[in-house]
């Protein structure tokens, strides 16, 4: 049976106070649930924060992004390592704002996640196509072109120790939805392309769904055969709506 992950992505969002009343609300409407793990993704600033907050909770904690190099003279940046030095367990890797935002490429995400794996952190791989390459019917190229990248660079070995996030992108902040089923058929074929390499690896893949997922939706999302959680951008930040996707969660 494949592990569920519910990740909470809290982008540019926080404040000490907030986060505080955030973590609170989380540890006490949060417990450990078999076959179900949970994180959050926070801003660099406030690792220290959450490190304290959380420590011994069932609630895990990590970061959004993090430096191919393991160190040198890369003003801004923050390693893999250095996450570490605060006991994250999960970072995202190449996720679709930081692709757009920050001209991240393939190559330089397939880095990202071998410095993460490389620093004893579990990458949390963020895949998907856009608007326009929905629209012209190329998302399993786009998709597969960037699975491709990082199985080219660290092997179909390394996702053993690693999960894979779809992020339809046309999908967010758009005003179009993706069904239930037209995410199952990208989760699909996500574990098809995983699959042709290594189909006992591929059955125990978690591969989450990142498309605006709330409280709302997320059971009808989670009961399909391939998605295995969700990230989680805003309701992350709504501890009634988070809870209440972690539950969902945990009852498919």
């Amino acid at each position: 049976m494949r592990s569920r992950l519910v990740a909470g992505n809290w982008k540019m969002h926080g404040s000490l106070a907030a986060n505080r009343r955030l973590l609170e609300a989380l540890k006490a409407g949060l417990h450990a649930s078999a076959g179900v793990q949970y994180t959050v993704c926070v801003p660099y600033p406030y690792l220290a924060q959450v490190e304290a907050a959380l420590a011994g909770a069932s609630i895990a904690w990590g970061a959004q992004n993090l430096s191919e190099h393991a160190q040198g003279a890369y003003t801004g940046e923050v390693s893999g390592a250095m996450l570490r030095d605060f006991g994250c367990r999960h970072v995202l890797v190449g996720h679709s704002e930081r692709r757009a935002l920050y001209g991240e490429t393939d190559k330089r995400v397939a880095g990202k996640f071998q410095a993460a794996q490389g620093a004893g952190l579990i990458p949390i791989l963020c895949v998907g196509e856009t608007l326009q390459e929905r629209d012209s019917g190329v998302t399993e190229i786009v998709v597969g072109r960037q699975l491709a990248a990082v199985l080219d660079s660290s092997g179909v070995g390394a996702l053993v120790n690693a999960v894979i996030a779809y992020e339809p992108v046309w999908a967010i902040g758009t005003g179009r939805t993706a069904t239930p089923q037209q995410a199952q058929a990208v989760h699909a074929f996500i574990r098809g392309v995983v699959g042709r390499q290594d189909a006992k690896l591929a059955a125990g893949l978690s591969i989450v769904y990142g498309g605006s997922v709330k409280g709302a939706n997320a059971k009808e999302l989670f009961t399909m055969s391939d998605i295995d959680g969700g990230l989680i951008g805003g309701a992350a930040l709504v501890a009634e709506e988070f809870i209440a996707i972690c539950a969902a969660a945990g009852q498919v």
